[in-house]
Parts: structure tokens; sequence; C-alpha cells
């Protein structure tokens, strides 16, 4: 067996076991190590869409904000409407400007 030790969507150990397969498996056994786990698998899903590029990757980075909001009472709408707020205020990236050199603003960002 393959030692993984990571957070995978709920209908992944029965999806194994449908196939044959055997696979160990528990829940998180606290709020502190559910939030390290989804941080670790915000990281992995981001990297794999840098790696793959695939809208079924981001759709999976989407998926772990979801969990993230879930987790932190976030109501989703309330992100979005953060993200307008900052997209009103900051820009976004559709221009693609590179900063090449500033005092010290995006630090304070």
């Amino acid at each position: 067996m393959v030692t993984y030790n990571k957070l995978v969507r709920d209908k992944i150990p029965e999806r194994i076991r449908a196939i044959g397969e055997a696979e160990e498996s528990r829940l998180a056994v606290s709020d502190e190590e559910y939030w390290s786990k989804l941080k670790d698998k915000l990281r992995e899903e981001v990297d794999e869409f840098i790696e793959n590029e695939s809208l079924k990757e981001l759709a999976d980075v989407t998926e772990v904000l979801y969990a993230i909001c879930a987790f932190k009472k976030v109501d989703k709408n309330e992100l979005l409407r953060i993200r307008k707020e900052r997209l009103r205020e900051r820009g976004g990236f559709e221009r693609r400007v590179i900063l090449i050199a500033s005092q010290e603003y995006v630090k304070q960002e």
C-alpha cells in the first residue's frame, strides 16, 4: 500500500473499494488537523493546476476554497463581495501589469 496521509474528497475511499482495492482512511481528529490538511490540499491543487492548467484542476482549487469557506464559516457571497470590492479598489489582472520596483507599498498590502 502507498501512504498518502492527505485530505481527499469524501467519495474517494468508496471509489477505491469499488474497484476492489484496499484502502485505509480516517476522519480528521480535530479542527486544527482539518485546517492544516485543507491548507496542504489548497497548495497541492494549486500546484497541480500550475502543472496541468486544466479546467478540472481549476475546479479542484475552487472546491478546496469552498471547503475553506465552509470551515471558516464564510459565506461564499461575502467572499465574492470582498473580491469585487478589492477589484474596484485595486483592479484585477487584466492589464498584465508587472511591477519592477517600489518603495514599500506592496509589502503593506
